[in-house]
């Protein structure tokens, strides 16, 4: 398991690309059987996914290739090979739900229904889809230096230089597992709004890139130091909490110290990541632990600024409910 022992299955379907596909069936699978629950009609996920799967892979390389285009300006046919590996799940999100919303306002239903139903499946096939850069030899992070770290899943040995690397493929991985499991679980017993799981993916899912992505030795830059996804992480956790202050301003409980105080902090930090990235405040570079440090305590305050809103302020019935037909 320290390095992969080859890019193909039986030396002919590259591992990459069987996987992506693997993640993709398992998340129109998952959408499929959840549809009737959500009042959506027959076949309506899969007819999305017709739709959705291959405008997000092209909205996913397209993403990846505007981003380090000098990796393919000098042969403009390189574009093309997407098997060798080079998407950026944040492309294929975005172009999926530009997709989602035309199929809906076409089909003349909800937005946030048809998201809620696909966001678990999604984030499952995102943490599939991590093991093709395993086998790409991909997405890894930071040198580890130290022996006894020197094993997998900590670190990863990669053969173009030599190295051990920290496996942060396998940290975003298990990371989506975990968002998975509790989005499927939270859906029966907690979410109470159309809109709740996509939201609660998006927060959660850029909670854990924000800090993954800092490790990375090939992260997607958008300018010198500034790595686009984890940019794009802070902003989807301004948005989710900015729907739910909209969405809960009349609560009494929002007006509480509590929920006043964590929202505030979250938000505060966010603003001064965003602007820290952005360069628009001078900064001298800290050490990586303190990065860490620093990222983290913006990811689990955004975390904790959400759950603790939701959980005072939310009220109703639980629409996706094991008994509801």
């Amino acid at each position: 398991m320290a390095t992969a022992p080859s890019r193909l299955i039986f030396g002919l379907i590259p591992w990459y690309s069987f996987l992506i596909v693997t993640g993709a069936a398992l998340a129109v699978y998952l959408g499929a059987r959840e549809e009737k629950r959500a009042g959506l009609k027959k076949d309506t996920v899969i007819d999305f996914a017709l739709w959705a799967l291959p405008i997000g892979i092209i909205g996913a390389r397209i993403y990846y290739v505007a981003f380090s285009w000098d990796s393919f300006k000098d042969d403009l046919l390189s574009v093309m090979r997407i098997w060798e590996g080079g998407i950026a799940i944040y492309g294929g999100v975005i172009a999926g739900l530009i997709t989602a919303w035309f199929f809906c306002k076409h089909r003349n239903i909800s937005f946030f229904t048809l998201c809620d139903v696909i966001a678990p499946g999604l984030v499952l096939a995102q943490a599939i889809g991590r093991w093709g850069n395993y086998f790409n030899q991909e997405a890894y992070g930071l040198a580890v230096s130290n022996p006894s770290l020197q094993f997998f899943p900590f670190a990863v040995f990669i053969e173009a230089d030599g190295l051990w690397h920290m496996a942060t493929f396998f940290y975003e991985s298990l990371w989506n597992l975990l968002v998975f499991l509790f989005l499927i679980r939270a859906r029966r017993v907690f979410f109470r709004y159309r809109g709740d799981v996509i939201s609660f993916y998006a927060l959660l899912y850029a909670c854990g890139r924000l800090i993954i992505e800092d490790f990375r030795m090939d992260s997607l830059y958008a300018a010198q130091g500034l790595r686009i996804s984890q940019l794009l992480s802070v902003v989807l956790c301004l948005f989710v909490l900015g729907r739910y202050v909209r969405l809960f301003r009349a609560c009494p409980a929002f007006a509480g110290l509590p929920c006043r105080l964590f929202l505030c902090a979250a938000g505060l930090c966010d603003l001064a990541a965003a602007a820290w990235m952005l360069n628009l405040i001078p900064y001298t570079a800290p050490s990586v632990f303190v990065r860490f440090l620093l990222l983290s305590l913006c990811s689990v305050l955004n975390m904790l600024a959400l759950f603790l809103l939701y959980g005072k302020c939310a009220e109703g019935e639980i629409i996706y409910a094991d008994h509801q037909n």
